[in-house]
């Protein structure tokens, strides 16, 4: 099996020392999940991270697959003008899933070097000791949440049947409407919302998450739920056991820390 490493991961650039500084010590239980993780993805010996972020290019009918060589990244948007990081593309398996999936999922290559931020501060995170790993970017597209976790089932097989040791991370947020403070503003379906998912992912039940009220998905104003559902759609099928880490949101946007352990 070459899939050795799968987590739910939120992307606060707070958690980023020289960004949070005092604001980080509210985000003190995604922290040590976050460290949890690190230690977990080392022990597992990668050799490729496939990382799913929604903020990198997003298409309405395809999935987006980035197969640049080289991958840098720096966090200046949040001023933090010192932390730069670089990683190696995995072309050779980015090319290999392009040419099996071609004709099972709308998939699409680019190559652009700038790492999303999606992407970055999970990787700043969590690959500090792992210097040569390559990654691979994943975009998901504005197709509907059947057609993710359709997508995950198809790229799995690709995943399992290659001679790379790959983990998978799936970067997104929960809600951003938890408090008056929120960045859109409060609403009370959004801790609704990750109420559902969180229990619906611990109780391994993909059919009723493909199923959750698209009203309730937009009021709770999220960019997580598709990552994950990708990461489920690989997961279908697997032994797998799953362990929250951490769930808080000490700033109106919910943070969850899942690891699943294969």
């Amino acid at each position: 099996m070459s899939i050795v490493f799968s987590a739910i991961v939120p992307h606060p650039p707070l958690l980023i020392p020289s960004i949070g500084k005092e604001n980080a010590q509210q985000l003190k239980s995604t922290d040590q999940a976050f460290k949890k993780l690190e230690e977990e993805l080392y022990a597992s010996k990668p050799d490729t991270i496939l990382i799913i972020s929604p903020h990198g290019v997003v298409q309405s009918n395809a999935f987006t697959l980035n197969l640049s060589p080289e991958f840098s990244g720096n966090l200046e948007t949040f001023g933090d003008f010192s932390t730069k990081l670089n990683f190696k593309g995995d072309v050779g398996l980015a090319y290999r899933i392009r040419e099996n999936l071609e004709t099972k999922a709308p998939l699409q290559l680019i190559s652009e070097k700038k790492l999303d931020y999606g992407s970055l501060i999970p990787l700043y995170l969590l690959t500090k000791n792992m210097p040569q790993v390559k990654i691979i970017p994943l975009y998901y597209s504005g197709l509907d949440l059947q057609a993710h976790f359709k997508f995950g089932q198809v790229l799995k097989r690709e995943l399992l049947y290659n001679k790379n040791r790959v983990a998978i991370i799936a970067s997104g947020d929960l809600s951003h409407r938890l408090t008056k403070e929120a960045p859109a503003g409060y609403s009370p379906k959004g801790q609704k919302f990750d109420q559902k998912l969180i229990e619906l992912i611990t109780k391994n039940q993909s059919e009723e998450i493909l199923n959750l009220n698209h009203k309730l998905i937009m009021e709770a104003s999220e960019c997580g739920l598709k990552s994950i559902i990708i990461l489920l759609g690989i997961l279908d099928g697997m032994k797998h056991e799953t362990q929250k880490l951490s769930y808080e949101a000490p700033f109106g946007v919910g943070y969850l820390t899942m690891n699943f352990v294969i």
